[in-house]
């Protein structure tokens, strides 16, 4: 790509969309029963903070890194800098799959792609496995990569495990 090309590209940025996910993410944890707060804007490395619920369980806290992908036709990969791996200790991506943005909006209206988000909740040494410094962009590429053991629930279950959280039941009186 030419010097002229980069500088007259356009990116798509929607601020209120991005810090959507973080509260996506937010309700999520906190629906397994896991205390998380979200870290002041700007914060490096992690954006949200989780802890065990129970005031008595003295326990460590996990920090919590926040990536989305607005499109649905995205390359399933999100960018992470070399500086930020040791501030977090899971990073959660959330492919947000508003719409078609890339190869599919040339056949297809945006809206046309709109599906429910898929998160994938990656443990600290998955990230550094895979982290790709070669680029400006530091990205991690997932497509092609087995990561069904990260999606959605089975994701956030592992920070439930690392923080000693058990599953929510209802007791029963006798």
């Amino acid at each position: 790509m030419r010097k002229d090309e980069v500088s007259n590209r356009r990116f798509t940025r929607f601020p209120v969309v991005s810090h959507g996910a973080e509260y996506l993410v937010m309700g999520y944890l906190m629906r397994r029963n896991i205390l998380t707060y979200k870290a002041p804007p700007n914060n490096e490395g992690y954006d949200l903070i989780c802890i065990h619920p129970d005031p008595r369980k003295k326990g460590r806290q996990i920090r919590v890194q926040v990536k989305s992908r607005l499109a649905t036709d995205c390359d399933r990969g999100f960018p992470v800098k070399a500086t930020s791996l040791d501030a977090f200790d899971f990073l959660v991506v959330v492919f947000l799959n508003v719409g078609y943005f890339f190869s599919m909006a040339k056949r297809h209206k945006a809206k046309e792609g709109l599906r429910e988000p898929d998160f994938y909740t990656f443990p600290q040494d998955f990230i550094r496995k895979h982290h790709n410094a070669g680029s400006s962009w530091e990205k991690v590429r997932t497509r092609g990569l087995d990561i069904e053991q990260y999606k959605d629930e089975k994701g956030f279950e592992l920070i439930a495990k690392a923080l000693k959280i058990p599953y929510p039941v209802k007791l029963v009186s006798t």
